[in-house]
């Protein structure tokens, strides 16, 4: 987990609602690249761990028997159930947890996946237990944005989403320390995943980036939306004086795009796929 910070219920409290329209979507084609790397066929169970509302979770289900998404957020859960009864998705189900509560008499899985929830876990802990929950040639998936990938070329239509500025004005309010939940993140999001699945055991890495660089159009609403959705900007860090923030916020938002306009470009996506060791005998 990242230094100085300890799990707490209130850790996305009140941002499940904003996801949706607020967090750009990965590439296009993830689902697809994950399903023809796993050699997916319609069978098997899935686990997403951290599933939030959702958001990999729908995508993948198409190609498994059952998918079944955890996460200790009730809201997120709630939310992801309803973008499963909009689309259609009949064979998932939400199960309220953390990842360190697993096996949690789920039983056995051919994939389980991580979208960018990896980081918020006791990671070799939860990755030991993963593997044994993998079934014979069952793989660990992590995926998250590239942001390794080449800048795209294509010029912007408008001006650029305001992250860092949107950040500092964060920070102007809650403080110079990131917050998450009741506690602070000091030294931001651990990497090195390959460390800890070869500690716990995997093997047999690949790896497969979904390319983007799409022009995105954002709103004054997609970008209020997205500092809620985040766990360092939830509505709650903000206590009595979030509708005082969010006006600020919007000024800002004017002060930089008098007609409302923003964009951005789509990043890739990367997918790290993980094996267990073959059994013996």
């Amino acid at each position: 987990m990242p230094d100085g910070w300890e799990w707490d219920r209130t850790l996305f409290q009140g941002s499940a609602a904003h996801y949706e329209r607020g967090r750009l979507p990965y590439a296009p084609g993830l689902a697809e690249t994950v399903a023809r790397a796993l050699g997916l066929d319609g069978r098997g169970r899935l686990l997403d761990v951290g599933c939030g509302p959702g958001t990999v979770l729908l995508a993948l289900a198409q190609y498994f028997t059952e998918a079944v998404g955890l996460d200790p957020d009730e809201d997120m859960l709630a939310e992801a159930e309803r973008q499963a009864g909009r689309r259609g998705v009949g064979n998932a189900r939400w199960v309220s947890g953390r990842a360190e509560d697993l096996p949690a008499g789920l039983g056995t899985f051919r994939t389980v996946v991580f979208a960018q929830s990896f980081h918020w876990t006791d990671r070799d802990r939860v990755a030991a237990t993963v593997r044994d929950m993998l079934e014979p040639g069952g793989a660990f998936v992590h995926v998250s944005d590239d942001k390794g990938e080449p800048a795209a070329t294509t010029p912007l239509p408008w001006p650029a989403s305001p992250y860092a500025e949107i950040g500092a004005l964060v920070r102007d309010r809650l403080g110079p320390v990131r917050r998450a939940g009741q506690g602070r993140l000091v030294n931001g999001t651990p990497g090195r995943e390959d460390l800890v699945l070869e500690r716990a055991g995997f093997e047999g890495y690949e790896e497969h980036v979904v390319p983007a660089g799409q022009v995105v159009e954002r709103t004054p609403d997609d970008l209020v939306a997205w500092t809620f959705s985040r766990s360092d900007s939830a509505p709650h860090l903000f206590g009595d004086r979030r509708a005082e923030f969010e006006e600020d916020l919007r000024a800002l938002l004017r002060r930089i795009s008098p007609d409302g306009r923003f964009a951005e470009h789509l990043p890739a996506t990367r997918i790290m796929i993980w094996r267990p060791p073959r059994r013996k005998g």
